[in-house]
């Protein structure tokens, strides 16, 4: 392009426009000064030609479309001189895709370059060939590049185009090389000299073996004596050695080449590849030049996948694992992510496990690498390097990892973490144990097939159901469970809770009790199996107590006029075969044992992991499971309602959204929290995954909020009405508050220097379930706290008890039971007061206005 002065003053005034516009306009003035000339052939000279040509592949390269003027990039193509023809074939090769229609004219034209004598020639012939590609190429010049390929006239460089641009057109379209006539032409190949010429040969053979490795199996032997020659620094130049590694390059993909043939069996070439793997491995090391332990890592974690291939001897294997070992201790993240990486693959050799064993320790501590994907790959290799030996230790371990883990990767621990305690529990109360901990320090990423998959291991063992009531009932005396945990607990107890009727605080009144505290925290989803609970509370209490049986029945009354078509069926029913005596013991028998299948936490692991897992899930589903435990698949539990369909934080329908909800706390209860500096949003701390964010900037018009109300969107928000005496100054703006929560269905609703207010809410038609979030940010307690809601005539709402003491650093949740009667604009108030220290109370009055209905 040097000399083109039309083509610099173009270049130059694109520069030095000041924004787009003036560069478009800039453009298609070119482009019709360009198209006016190329319609005037008499005033088209080869050098304006060829400077219009280049313009238009710079307009292409800006981004622009051209869609004219394709004929003459290609007619330059046959130009006999080198400037012209080289214009030709870059800007066709740029602009024109295999499909156009322009490109069956060029075929003529390139054949004759490629057939020809001169090597500039071909070399351009072929680029352009191996850029574009195409089925016609492959069909019409593929003969035609294979006789370049074994021509013993031409020079290197060329030969080495010609392979790139066979092998470009055999993945085109495999039917351009004949099996039968180029196998032997293809070990010949492989005999050059010439590193330049072998690297690109042996490009083609790893794509020809990985199709059809028989045809080729005469080329096995020509690769071990090319790893020879390079093993030994034989005949290597100066060029292609890259940091004192002999070309690296074409080690790899000799050794690639050599792992899509059948294991080696002849003893002389099975030895000579050892030798040569042994060479490697004891060559390699980590220095402090990162090029060369680019290069040097590549070559010998292909040397570790090849001696995998082999199924070298267990010393060889052994040797691995300790390079490895040494790897995963280094402090550069990159080779310690391919040496967990690669000790994961090893997993699949038989005999490895063992010694892989011995580093245990070292990948433990990789969990609490700063880099995820390293704590990943940490993961996969602890997951598939744990037996019935090892399991205790390695499931404890990622219990407590869990405990600080990111969010991203607690749901894959946990049903990890879950599935190794399936196959390895060394007794079945150990399984329990480690599962209700799953639950109770994750419970938010426990799916339900995990406490499916515990209920059905106590159903279908006797032995174990005293047991796991006894924890159940242990569990339900924390203070704030999640409702995972309330969900597993609360079906136990129902089974088999009268089985420990005997011990303390374990009578049937007892258990209602504890269990009928966490009912105004949970969701709709979890309802029918509390009632279910009850229910099988009741059928066990012998003798009958009538005041629990006088309790149980106002729950069964209270939800008999339900909006969820499942709890109203529930309700009615077990309130009725509750009249008839020995037929609710008929009706509520024992659940009968699951039958045993295959588990389906394997097969959702193996769903959810990428390509890079496979050898650890593959290992996994071989492994024999621990003769403690009895496999069942996962089946409805009775009391399991069907999906529900709840807004969730983005606004989307979710199925069984309810299910989830994370850190459903018992009304009145406090989740401590240790010391630490306050921070700018205490509630996002107390609340963690809820994610109760502040609101945005920005406030909808009204015509925003209309819209809202007519599509049934409801959500809660609160703006002041009034001052009152002794009140505080809030923290940031309440009117953007009460905007952002019209447009979704959680976030603060109040805020000052010392208590944080949030709401999260539920609604299924006209009946809602709101949630309000209580948290000090202070140091000290918060005492005298009431909370009063005074809804209008079309709201009814109840509002449950509110402690009068919030602790230091600690957080409340008061749930508030909603149901429209009718539309309205009314709003209702919420009066709410506290005491902070010695002071006065604070006190202020908040408005609910956007208690819509959904019709």
């Amino acid at each position: 392009m040097t000399g083109i002065r039309g083509l610099s003053v173009f270049i130059s005034d694109i520069r030095n426009c000041q924004n787009k516009e003036q560069e478009r306009l800039r453009v298609d003035k070119e482009l019709g000064n360009i198209r006016t000339c190329f319609k005037n052939e008499k005033v088209l000279t080869p050098y304006k030609k060829k400077k219009y040509v280049w313009k238009m592949l710079y307009i292409y390269v800006l981004g622009y479309d051209v869609d004219f003027g394709h004929m003459e990039p290609v007619s330059l193509i046959s130009a006999p001189k080198y400037p012209e023809k080289q214009v030709g074939y870059i800007v066709t090769s740029c602009l024109l895709n295999e499909n156009h229609d322009f490109l069956r004219l060029a075929i003529n034209m390139v054949r004759n370059d490629i057939i020809g004598r001169n090597e500039t020639f071909q070399c351009l012939a072929l680029t352009l060939v191996g850029n574009i590609g195409g089925r016609e190429f492959a069909e019409s010049l593929a003969p035609d590049v294979q006789k370049l390929i074994i021509s013993s006239s031409c020079r290197p460089l060329v030969r080495k185009k010609a392979v790139l641009c066979l092998l470009r057109l055999f993945r085109k379209n495999q039917d351009v090389v004949n099996v039968d006539g180029w196998a032997d032409r293809m070990a010949q190949l492989l005999d050059e000299r010439d590193l330049g010429v072998l690297t690109s040969a042996m490009s083609l053979l790893v794509a020809l073996v990985s199709n059809n490795h028989e045809a080729y199996r005469s080329c096995l032997s020509k690769c071990v004596k090319i790893l020879e020659r390079l093993a030994r620094n034989q005949d290597v130049p100066q060029e292609y050695t890259y940091y004192g590694i002999p070309s690296p390059w074409l080690q790899v993909k000799t050794m690639r080449a050599l792992q899509y043939f059948p294991t080696i069996e002849d003893p002389s070439t099975r030895r000579s590849i050892f030798e040569v793997l042994q060479r490697i491995l004891m060559g390699t090391d980590v220095v402090k030049n990162v090029n060369k332990n680019n290069a040097s890592h590549a070559v010998l974690f292909e040397a570790l996948s090849l001696v995998m291939h082999l199924d070298a001897e267990k010393e060889m294997m052994s040797q691995c694992v300790a390079l490895l070992g040494k790897f995963i201790s280094v402090r550069e993240p990159n080779i310690r992510y391919l040496g967990l990486e690669n000790m994961t693959r090893m997993l699949m050799v038989t005999d490895v496990q063992d010694i892989i064993k011995k580093h245990q320790a070292q990948i433990v501590t990789s969990l609490k690498d700063p880099d995820i994907s390293i704590r990943r790959r940490a993961l996969d290799l602890l997951y598939g390097m744990c037996d019935v030996s090892n399991a205790k230790d390695i499931v404890e371990e990622l219990l407590q990892y869990l405990s600080t883990s990111e969010f991203a990767m607690r749901e894959e621990l946990s049903l990890k973490a879950a599935i190794l305690a399936e196959k390895f529990a060394p007794d079945l109360s150990w399984y329990v144990d480690v599962i209700l901990q799953l639950i109770d320090k994750a419970g938010d990423f426990v799916s339900d097939d995990i406490w499916f998959r515990v209920v059905q291991f106590v159903t279908n063992n006797e032995d174990l159901q005293p047991y796991a009531a006894a924890k159940a009932r242990e569990y339900l005396d924390k203070p704030a469970i999640h409702e995972t945990m309330v969900k597993v607990s609360a079906y136990i107890l129902g089974e088999y809770g009268h089985l420990l009727a005997r011990r303390p605080g374990c009578n049937p009144r007892d258990m209602f009790s504890i269990i009928q505290e966490k009912l105004p925290t949970v969701s709709i989803s979890t309802i029918p199996i509390l009632l279910s609970t009850y229910a099988k509370i009741l059928m066990h209490c012998r003798p009958p107590d009538l005041e629990l049986q006088n309790q149980i029945w106002t729950v069964f009354k209270k939800y008999e006029s339900c909006i969820d078509v499942e709890i109203q069926q529930r309700a009615v029913e077990y309130f009725e075969l509750s009249k008839k005596g020995a037929a609710l013991a008929d009706v509520l028998a024992e659940m009968p044992k699951f039958p045993e299948r295959q588990s389906s936490l394997i097969k959702k692991a193996e769903d959810a992991e990428d390509t890079a897992d496979q050898s650890a899930i593959k290992l996994r589903a071989q492994q024999q499971p621990s003769n403690a435990l009895v496999l069942a698949d996962p089946q409805p539990v009775n009391g399991r309602p069907p999906p529900v369909k709840v807004p969730s934080m983005s606004g989307s329908l979710q199925d069984n959204e309810l299910a989830a909800q994370p850190h459903s706390h018992p009304n009145g209860t406090l989740s401590k929290l240790e010391p630490q500096a306050p921070s700018a949003d205490l509630l996002n701390d107390l609340l963690g995954p809820l994610a109760i964010e502040a609101p945005p900037g920005g406030m909808p018009t009204d015509d925003d909020h209309d819209t809202i109300g007519a599509e049934g969107i409801l959500d809660t928000a609160i703006v002041p009405v009034g001052e009152q005496t002794h009140t505080v100054e809030p923290i940031g703006n309440i009117a953007e508050r009460f905007h952002a929560l019209c447009l979704k269905d959680s976030g603060v609703l109040y805020e000052d220097p010392y208590i944080q207010i949030g709401v999260k809410a539920e609604w299924r038609g006209h009946h809602g379930r709101l949630v309000l979030f209580l948290g000090n940010k202070s140091t000290s307690p918060l005492t005298s706290v009431h909370a009063l809601i005074l809804p209008p005539v079309h709201l009814k709402m109840e509002l449950s008890l509110v402690p009068e003491t919030i602790p230091p650093r600690a957080q409340v949740q008061c749930p508030v039971e909603v149901m429209n009667i009718r539309p309205s604009r009314d709003v209702a108030v919420l009066d709410f007061s506290y005491k902070f220290g010695t002071n006065m109370p604070k006190s202020f009055s908040l408005n609910g206005d956007h208690f819509q209905d959904h019709h």
